[in-house]
C-alpha cells in the first residue's frame, strides 16, 4: 500500500507542476559577472548623453572660435601681410623670404574670400528660392539628402585642394618642382570656395522653403530623416577610431545647422521688414530642430557603445585629443594653423560658411548714412570680444584637459627630437610672450611630423619625464622636481592667454 502511495505521489500533476512554478527560486549571484556587467551597460548609457554633450559643446566652441577668426583676425592679418608685401621694395629683403609661410597663407585666404564673395553677387538667392519652393515635396527630400551627401564629399576634398595651394605657394624653393604652379591650384581653391558656397545656399534654401511651408510637411520629413541616420549607423561595428571620426562629424553638422537656421531667421525677417512678432513664430520650430537632433545624437551614441562595448571615457578621451591639437598649434614650431587643423579634424571648412553669411547679411542689412557704419564699427569689435574670450576660454579648457590626459609629455617631445638631430646647442629658454609676437623660425627640413594619431591618445599615455631618473642615476629628486616644473611652466607659457583661460575655466 506504501509502495501504491509513493508511485502516485511522483506522478505528474496539473496541481504538482503549478506547486512548483509558484515556489521555484534561482540565485542572481550564482551568474553575478554577467549582471555585473549589464547594469554597467545601464550606467553607461546613463552617462553617455552627459559625456557626449560635454564633447559637443567643446567642438562646438572649437568650431565657432575657427569661425570667428575668419571675420575678425583674418581681415587684419590679411591686412598687415599686404602692406608687408608693399613695404618689401622700400625696407629690402633682409633675409631670404618675402614674407613669412603664414602671411603668404593669410594673403591668399583673403584673396578667396574677396573673389568669391563677387562671384556670389550673380547668384540670386530669391530666385534659388522660389525655383526650389516650386517643387514637389518629394522632390526636395531627396535634393536635400542629395546635398547632404555632396557636402560631406565638398569638405572631405576642398580641405586637401586649400593644403595643396598652402604647401605649394610657402614650399622652399630649393626642391625639385614637383607641382603644376600656384596659379592653377589658387584657381582650383578659388572655384571650390565658391562651388560649395552655392551648395551651402541651395541648402539653406530648402530648409527656409521647409519653414515657410503651410503644413510643414517637408519640415517633418527633413527632420525625420535624421531618425534614418540611427538605422545605418547602430548596427555597424565600430571601434574607438571611427566613433572619434562619427563625433567629429556630428560636431560639424550641429555648428553647419546652427548656422544654417541663423541664415533662414535673417532671410525671412527681412521678408516680414524685420517685424519682432515674426521671429517668435520661427523660434518654435527652430528649437524643434535643433532638439530632434540632439536627442538623435544621444540615442546614436548611446547605443553605439552599447553594442561596441565602448565605455563613456571615451569621450574626455576625443576633447583630449582636440585639445593637444589647440594647445599643439599655439607653439612656436606649429605647422598648421588653428582653423586648418579644425577642418582636417572635424571636416569643417569655414571659408564656404563665411561667404555665404557674408553674402545674406550684405543683402538683408542695408547700411546707410554714418550711424549704420559706426553701428557696423560696434559689430565688428563686438565680434573680435566675443573671439578673444572664446578663443581665452576654451585654451584654458584645452590645457586643462591636456594636463588631465598625461599628454605633456608629447606636447614637447617633438621639438626636442628635431633640435636633437641638428646642432647639440644649448635650448635656449623660451618667454611667455615669445608665441604670440615672433614669427616662428623655418624648418631644416620641409615636411613636419604628422601629428600623433587618436590610438596613441585615446590607449596609453605617452611616457611622462619621471622614467628618467631610472636611466641616470646621477640625477638628484631636485633635478627631477625641476624637470616637473618646467614642463607645467611650459604648458602654460604656450600662451599667456592661457593663465586667464585656467582661471575663467
Amino acid at each position: 500500500v506504501s509502495s501504491l502511495n509513493s508511485d502516485d505521489s511522483d506522478e505528474p500533476s496539473l496541481l504538482r507542476f503549478m506547486c512548483a512554478e509558484l515556489t521555484r527560486g534561482y540565485f542572481l549571484e550564482h551568474n553575478e559577472a554577467k549582471y555585473t556587467e549589464r547594469r554597467e551597460r545601464v550606467y553607461t548609457c546613463m552617462r553617455i548623453p552627459r559625456e557626449l554633450e560635454r564633447l559637443m559643446s567643446f567642438g562646438f566652441f572649437l568650431c565657432l572660435d575657427a569661425f570667428l577668426y575668419v571675420f575678425t583676425l583674418l581681415p587684419l592679418r590679411t591686412l598687415l601681410a599686404f602692406l608687408r608685401l608693399l613695404t618689401i621694395p622700400c625696407c629690402g629683403l633682409g633675409g631670404s623670404r618675402f614674407l613669412q609661410p603664414a602671411q603668404v597663407c593669410d594673403l591668399l585666404k583673403g584673396l578667396i574670400m574677396v573673389l568669391c564673395y563677387s562671384m556670389m553677387h550673380y547668384v540670386d538667392y530669391a530666385m534659388m528660392y522660389h525655383l526650389i519652393r516650386g517643387q514637389s515635396v518629394i522632390k526636395l527630400y531627396i535634393i536635400y539628402n542629395m546635398l547632404e551627401v555632396a557636402d560631406r564629399l565638398f569638405s572631405s576634398f576642398g580641405q586637401d585642394i586649400l593644403d595643396a595651394l598652402y604647401w605649394t605657394a610657402t614650399e622652399p624653393k630649393s626642391r625639385k618642382r614637383a607641382h603644376i604652379g600656384v596659379i592653377p591650384h589658387f584657381f582650383m581653391a578659388v572655384f571650390y570656395v565658391f562651388l560649395h558656397a552655392i551648395l551651402i545656399m541651395v541648402q539653406a534654401s530648402t530648409l527656409n522653403v521647409a519653414f515657410n511651408s503651410h503644413n510643414k510637411s517637408l519640415l517633418t520629413i527633413m527632420m525625420s530623416n535624421n531618425f534614418v541616420e540611427i538605422k545605418g549607423s547602430v548596427f555597424k561595428k565600430f571601434e574607438k577610431n571611427n566613433l572619434f571620426q562619427m563625433s567629429n562629424s556630428d560636431i560639424k553638422e550641429r555648428f553647419t545647422n546652427s548656422v544654417l537656421l541663423l541664415i533662414v531667421c535673417l532671410r525671412n525677417m527681412e521678408q516680414f521688414s524685420w517685424n519682432s512678432d515674426h521671429l517668435w513664430v520661427l523660434l518654435p520650430d527652430v528649437f524643434i530642430v535643433i532638439l530632434s537632433e540632439v536627442a538623435v545624437d544621444i540615442i546614436k551614441h548611446a547605443f553605439i557603445t552599447k553594442f561596441n562595448d565602448i565605455t563613456a571615457d571615451v569621450y574626455s578621451e576625443y576633447k583630449a585629443s582636440l585639445a593637444f591639437e589647440l594647445v599643439s598649434s599655439r607653439q612656436q614650431n606649429a605647422y598648421t594653423d588653428y582653423s586648418d587643423s579644425v577642418a582636417r579634424r572635424m571636416g569643417f571648412i569655414p571659408l564656404p560658411l563665411a561667404v555665404l553669411l557674408i553674402r545674406v547679411v550684405m543683402s538683408s542689412v542695408k547700411i546707410q548714412g554714418a550711424l549704420s557704419s559706426v553701428c557696423l564699427l560696434l559689430f565688428y569689435l563686438g565680434l573680435i570680444t566675443m573671439k578673444v574670450l572664446n578663443n581665452i576660454v576654451i585654451l584654458g579648457k584645452s590645457c586643462r584637459y591636456v594636463k588631465e590626459a598625461n599628454m605633456e609629455g608629447k606636447l614637447f617631445k617633438r621639438p626636442t627630437a628635431q633640435t636633437s638631430k641638428q646642432t647639440p646647442k644649448k635650448p635656449k629658454v623660451q618667454q611667455p610672450s615669445t608665441s604670440i609676437t615672433k614669427q616662428p623660425s623655418p624648418r631644416a627640413k620641409p615636411f613636419p611630423p604628422a601629428p600623433p594619431p587618436v590610438t596613441e591618445v585615446t590607449s596609453d599615455p605617452p611616457p611622462d619625464s619621471p622614467p628618467k631618473p631610472e636611466e641616470s642615476s646621477s640625477e638628484t629628486p631636485q633635478s627631477t622636481e625641476l624637470k616637473h616644473r618646467t614642463i607645467k611652466k611650459d604648458l602654460l607659457e604656450i600662451d599667456r592667454f592661457t593663465i586667464c583661460g585656467n582661471r575663467i575655466g
